[in-house]
């Protein structure tokens, strides 16, 4: 029998399994699935040292700072599914992908150092995600510590991208080779893409122009409303760069190094500040620091701000991870408040809707809206101009959630209620959806925390195996050769044809929603580590159902479908954060832990029930992965 020697008690499973669970058995298929998947996607579409087979360029034209996202979006969540329990070479394919790409983007000009020389922060947290994983997954390996404090050092005081004094990101553009004002390399034009045409015009106050088409239509004026678009949008902080916080947040738990945590704090704090005297959170301010300094006072109409493209989502997920990066690193939940503010600034807006007026981010909704037996629902705005509060959709469930789930206050749950109370579709419904985020199942995840979803394990499991059948289904009768040469192949193909899927994995055993795609780190409620592998996740056999996260009780069953033991090491937060008190085993005794690591033996047919009590965020975060011993 292997023994453990982590701090914490030894916790034994002795239940015998009279009937396997299904959702147990589904859990395994599904994690056996992808391990198929992952090489029929990596064997389809990527050379021998990861890069991905593509003979194009990137860089040229007036969308020339483009693209480098879509490179490591294909893989973004690997590595998390790595650390969930998949295969032990997943973590080598990923970091393999992940380097090829590197060198790819490297060699077309769009990396300096490493990292993206200048792009806007809605892109460049996606494209980091694949990094963030590798660290979480590898936080020992010293090449990527390394990497991850020359990252952010760049927007340390002292790098190009921030300004101490006026404590400001300079640019909405920004990146290892410092602010790049404006939006391109090339000459101001507008518009860069007719992709565009549905999210309007980006400016108010331009009399001359109304309309998408007439800019299309007319190449001086195009480049007229391009410059203008530099000097009001091009320049200063936009709330966006919120986003950089997740550079020095994943160096201070790689290194350790407060100077990293001081600084997440500190331009946290900025925007904290800049929301006094504001109903509503801002989306920009000057080199000076000043609110509305290039959009005649507006708080409102920067790059990725409340106006244009998006509105809600981009400002709310900012806000979000901005927010809980200076929470994780300083213990002070105050900073949540930055991210409450838009939620509740779009929800005093709410009105009841109806469905064929969904938005322009409503695509998401379809499903819900169809089957929905009323004809209106609970809509908020996303966006906000001159005329004022715009563009009408559902609230985007990952948002709340993941705030609820991260703060696990019952303002954060009153919120959540209020939406469900005003929405007319099924939060108990699963849709088998898939987008590139690969997020959209918070409902009836909630609903199934609440007690009110009780087939939501195996429906989410299902859905998740339709899932990634249908990409699988895709890859094996793609026509597309992308080795046929330029214009062949669309950089967003490879983002549709991903066959991993970790959403209804990250729900199920960690009690946890899905990553914020625009940057955000993996904030697991509860993780694993297999002690005989030596590495983090699920041991084989093993599956884990996590069904109450509420503050002061942790539920979780495991389950071994094998007929050998196998023994795992449970660690409160991603990042060894939470303070477990005490852990019961189904209903014996209570044992005190002291510590974020329980150990836990489990014989082969067995299944417990862990009940644990924990403080949220009540140690020293690290991505460092507990020290064991192994003995027979």
């Amino acid at each position: 029998m292997t023994a453990v020697t982590v701090p914490g008690p030894l916790l034994r499973a002795t239940r015998s399994i009279a009937d396997m669970p299904r959702w147990a058995t589904l859990q395994r298929e599904l994690l056996a699935y992808q391990d198929k998947a992952w090489r029929l996607f990596a064997d389809r579409y990527t050379e021998g040292d990861g890069r991905l087979v593509f003979r194009d360029t990137l860089g040229v034209g007036p969308d020339g700072r483009d693209g480098v996202d879509d490179f490591y979006e294909p893989f973004f969540n690997w590595p998390t599914l790595y650390v969930l329990g998949g295969s032990a070479d997943l973590l080598a394919a990923a970091r393999r992908h992940w380097s090829g790409v590197s060198a790819q983007l490297t060699e077309m000009g769009m990396l300096q150092g490493g990292l993206e020389r200048g792009y806007d922060w809605f892109h460049q947290g996606e494209g980091l995600l694949l990094f963030y994983g590798l660290c979480l997954a590898d936080p020992g390996d010293p090449q990527l510590r390394e990497l991850a404090r020359r990252f952010a050092d760049f927007y340390l005081p002292g790098g190009p991208n921030y300004d101490p004094e006026h404590r400001v990101v300079r640019a909405p553009h920004n990146g290892s080779a410092g602010p790049r004002p404006g939006f391109s390399d090339e000459e101001p034009y507008f518009p860069w893409s007719l992709a565009l045409r549905p999210y309007g015009l980006p400016l108010d106050a331009m009399d001359d122009v109304t309309s998408f088409d007439q800019l299309a239509a007319d190449p001086e004026r195009a480049r007229s409303y391009g410059r203008a678009m530099w000097d009001r949008m091009g320049r200063g902080d936009t709330i966006v760069n919120l986003a950089a916080t997740g550079l020095a947040a994943n160096a201070f738990l790689l290194s350790g190094e407060q100077r990293y945590a001081d600084w997440v704090a500190e331009y946290v704090g900025v925007w904290r500040e800049r929301l006094d005297g504001h109903d509503v959170v801002p989306d920009n301010a000057g080199l000076s620091g000043t609110v509305g300094e290039y959009l005649g006072g507006r708080w409102y109409g920067a790059h990725y701000g409340w106006s244009w493209p998006h509105g809600l989502s981009p400002v709310g997920s900012a806000t979000l991870v901005g927010a809980s990066n200076a929470a994780l690193l300083t213990g002070d939940a105050a900073y949540l408040d930055l991210a409450r503010n838009p939620l509740d600034a779009v929800l005093r807006q709410g009105e009841q809707r109806g469905a064929d007026g969904r938005g322009t981010l409503g695509e998401r909704w379809d499903p819900h809206l169809r089957a929905m037996g009323a004809d209106r629902t609970l809509m908020v705005p996303q966006r906000h101009n001159d005329s004022g509060w715009f563009d009408f959709t559902v609230m985007p469930g990952q948002l709340p959630l993941s705030l609820w789930h991260f703060s696990r206050e019952t303002q954060d749950q009153e919120r959540i209620e209020r939406l469900r109370a005003g929405a007319n579709w099924d939060w108990t419904t699963v849709h088998t959806q898939r987008i590139k985020d690969e997020a959209g199942h918070e409902e009836p995840w909630y609903e199934f925390l609440q007690g009110r979803n009780p087939g939501f394990p195996e429906r989410m499991l299902r859905s998740a195996l339709d899932s990634c059948a249908e990409r699988v289904e895709a890859i094996e009768n793609d026509p597309v050769n992308p080795a046929i040469g330029p214009g062949i192949l669309d950089i967003h193909h490879w983002q549709d044809l991903n066959p991993v899927v970790t959403e209804a994995l990250l729900q199920l055993t960690t009690g946890s929603p899905q990553v914020l795609y625009n940057g955000g780190l993996a904030h697991m409620h509860l993780r694993y580590y297999d002690a005989a592998g030596q590495r983090p996740g699920l041991p084989a056999d093993v599956a884990a159902l996590v069904s109450d996260i509420r503050p002061d009780r942790t539920v979780v069953e495991l389950v071994n479908l094998g007929g050998t033991a196998r023994s795992l090491v449970v660690q409160a937060g991603s990042f060894a954060e939470h303070v477990v008190h005490t852990a019961q085993v189904d209903d014996g005794p209570v044992q005190d832990v002291g510590g974020p690591y329980c150990r836990v033996e489990l014989s082969g047919g067995t299944q417990v029930r862990l009940t644990l009590t924990m403080t949220l965020r009540g140690g020293r975060p690290t991505c460092d992965a507990p020290v064991w011993e192994v003995s027979r």
